[in-house]
């Protein structure tokens, strides 16, 4: 398998192209070619002149914990470094002028296939602000860890007053697509000339395949992001987020542990394989975070344990989680109130499941199961994102 960063240095034009220009590249820890060498590295090698470097989420080099605001800084040769997550919505997209300063910007990070994980969203706001500045894009594509095939598809497109950087725009949770795709589809629908915006694409890889096809280490993304086991469960792991339940940060294990001081491990567990979900197996657990949610404390909880990747619907299994976990202490559960990804008017999990009917259901004590199905469930439109995304992406081919 190639990625577009691993391809960059035999493509027959690119290389001079960039050294033409005045090159910014918008990258973090995960940007890396087979052998581990940053696409800093990479673009140095082939002469290129980087004049801006920028960072998502978590920071260029990926120390910052989530919401956390990021500072602007320098590398060890004076370059400026932008970070396109400071502390309001106007922070996430470079400005006009941060980009006076490049003639096309580079874009390389690895997403992991779940709505809201920010990057894509953040490349995608890079893409409109090089639009109006008349800057090019470029986008080194990765694969998606996950896997791209349509039937794994779950969770259902948010409506769209529900949309927010964990969402900028209607697309299923778990989405099938890579960052590339998705910038080139947001390109063709926004109508931009397709030389302004281009995808070198990944090489050698089946479509369904997951990360450990790759023939690589995985390197993670972002601090919480360690292992392919924690992108497995993400897209339904994140939802814990939108509650007063622990989804494991502060652990070795984010994501895939989930627990409260007042849980009982052994009934979710036990409630949650009542279920017969496919694909998965929770053990119970206890662990104390040592930070963020009830840091300090011993929490009762599940690790998940994912027994046929293929087969297991995240999305799906979490939302059961959360339906068992109210159940089981409907006055301690909580779902989460306070400023979420620069958004206060709506609940948090209502951002990230795309609308408020699983939270209502869950609050009204729906049957787990029926909120599980009813709120994964996806229909041909969704399916449609993606063939059209993938269509884009051959459309805008570097």
């Amino acid at each position: 398998m190639r990625t577009g960063l691993d391809r960059l240095a035999t493509h027959p034009t690119l290389g001079a192209e960039l050294r033409a220009a005045r090159v910014g590249l918008l990258a973090h820890p995960a940007s890396i070619d087979r052998r581990l060498f940053h696409a800093r590295r990479i673009l140095d090698a082939l002469s290129v002149p980087v004049a801006l470097l920028l960072g998502p989420e978590h920071g260029y080099g990926g120390e910052a914990q989530d919401l956390i605001g990021v500072a602007d800084a320098r590398d060890a040769r004076g370059i400026p470094i932008r970070s396109l997550y400071g502390g309001t919505f106007e922070d996430l997209a470079p400005t006009a002028e941060d980009l006076e300063r490049i003639d096309l910007l580079v874009v390389d990070l690895q997403d992991v296939g779940a709505r809201y994980y920010t990057f894509v969203w953040t490349a995608v706001m890079a893409m409109r602000a090089c639009a109006k500045a008349g800057v090019r894009m470029l986008v080194l594509d990765r694969p998606n860890p996950l896997g791209g095939d349509l039937e794994r598809i779950e969770g259902r497109r948010q409506s769209r007053e529900f949309c927010s950087f964990v969402g900028l725009e209607p697309v299923p949770v778990r989405h099938s697509m890579t960052l590339g795709e998705i910038v080139a589809w947001r390109a063709e629908v926004e109508g931009l000339p397709r030389e302004l915006v281009r995808v070198l694409g990944v090489a050698g890889l089946q479509r369904e395949e997951l990360a450990t096809a790759w023939d690589r280490p995985f390197v993670p993304p972002s601090p919480n992001m360690p292992t392919h086991a924690t992108a497995l469960v993400y897209p339904g792991g994140c939802l814990i987020e939108g509650t007063n339940l622990s989804e494991g940060r502060g652990t070795t294990r984010p994501f895939e542990i989930v627990g409260a001081p007042w849980l009982d491990g052994a009934r979710l567990a036990d409630d949650l394989h009542s279920l017969a979900l496919p694909g998965v197996r929770a053990r119970p657990v206890t662990f104390q975070p040592a930070f963020q949610k009830h840091a300090g404390i011993v929490c009762g909880g599940v690790h998940v344990h994912v027994t046929d990747p293929k087969g297991f619907r995240p999305f799906a299994t979490y939302l059961a989680l959360v339906a068992l976990a109210h159940a089981q202490d409907p006055e301690r559960f909580a779902f989460r109130t306070e400023m979420y990804e620069f958004r206060d008017d709506v609940p948090a999990f209502d951002l990230l499941t795309g609308d408020a009917e699983a939270r209502q259901r869950i609050l009204r004590g729906d049957p787990p199961r029926d909120v599980a199905e009813a709120i994964a469930a996806v229909d041909d439109a969704d399916r449609a994102i993606v063939l059209e995304a993938m269509e884009a992406a051959r459309a805008r081919r570097a």
